[in-house]
């Protein structure tokens, strides 16, 4: 491997960790503050362990399976994680969704921990421990698969090194500044996390289906221009929607009743919740979810029968990809 390949997966791996270990940094200082800093750690090195044990096991894992198996098998599910994370991206920009905001984030954790009574006598603090150990898991398994899926062509050590150095800068601004990180661009930085994202999943699609792509690992900066361009328009197309949308929606609120208080919902176990975390990696649009399924499973099927000269397939395969996209953003943001 070279320069041009190597850097780009530790960027990835970089970034895109780097906003999970942000956010679970957030929830594990209020921890600490509120509650103690001896059982939040106690919970953020448990999880660490468990998280550590799922790369040891899956990455040899993968290296025995076929590399073009593990390619579009993996690069399937990096579409259906990245694209998911570029569509939130992209309406977040355009102001459909509201911005993530880690100063918020931290005072409301800071106020639910406050009102819970402490366990008197024990030495770990259960609410403490168990906070700490589902943060750090429900966002350590986005980080585990964004390690196995961005180096799942061979180049794992890479995409080790990239969230390893996320990981290192996280917590040593944690350790000096004792806040949440709240003015790192978190939501600039998931837009380009999603971009890169969709554009080494597209890549790795391609390779697992034997297409032959333009200046080899090069094209990978020509999808990342491709998704960046396109989802830059789609913010003002879903932005100009999106104002539609408000208002029609706040003309048929006037006409209506207002809505009765809804029922407190139970809460979920730590379990349950990290599956239902799993699952939501890579479906939030089901439309979207199965656009992509579809339209790879189409190419992989029909690819072989239709000639034509391997760059015109990736660019089918690419620009359908970016239409998925579109199409599922617009939707939205017309609702």
């Amino acid at each position: 491997m070279n320069w041009t390949s190597i850097a780009p997966i530790v960027l990835a791996a970089f970034m895109a960790s780097m906003v999970e270990f942000v956010e679970a940094l957030t929830i594990v200082l209020a921890v600490g503050i509120v509650r103690g800093w001896r059982s939040a750690l106690l919970g953020t090195g448990a999880a660490l362990a468990v998280l550590l044990a799922l790369i040891a096991a899956l990455g040899p894992a993968l290296m025995r399976i076929p590399l073009q198996t593990v390619q579009l098998v993996v690069g399937t599910l990096l579409l259906l994680f990245g694209l998911r994370w570029l569509r939130k991206a992209v309406l977040r920009a355009a102001g459909v969704l509201a911005l993530h905001d880690e100063a918020k984030a931290f005072e409301e954790e800071t106020a639910t921990l406050r009102r819970q009574a402490r366990s008197v006598g024990r030495s770990i603090d259960t609410l403490a421990f168990t906070t700490s150990f589902k943060i750090i898991m429900l966002e350590g398994i986005e980080v585990v698969f964004i390690v196995i899926a961005i180096g799942a062509g061979g180049a794992l050590v890479p995409a080790i090194v990239g969230a390893g150095l996320a990981l290192l800068t996280v917590v040593v601004l944690g350790l000096f500044l004792h806040r949440p990180l709240a003015n790192v661009p978190e939501n600039a930085l998931k837009f380009g996390v999603g971009v890169l994202l969709a554009a080494f999943g597209t890549f790795w699609v391609g390779e697992g289906l034997g297409m032959e792509w333009p200046g080899e690992d090069w094209a990978i900066l020509a999808l990342i221009a491709l998704f960046l361009i396109a989802s830059l328009g789609l913010v003002l197309l879903c932005r100009r929607l999106g104002k539609s949308a408000a208002a029609r929606v706040a003309a048929i609120i006037q006409k209506q009743k207002p809505p009765a208080a809804s029922a407190p919902q139970p809460k979920e176990s730590t379990l349950r919740l990290i599956m239902n975390e799993a699952v939501s990696l890579f479906i939030d649009d089901g439309w979207l979810a199965a656009g992509i399924v579809v339209w790879v499973a189409a190419i992989w099927f029909f690819g072989p029968t239709v000639a034509l000269p391997s760059s015109e397939k990736v660019a089918i395969l690419s620009v359908g990809l970016t239409a998925l996209l579109a199409i599922s953003a617009s939707r939205r943001a017309a609702r």
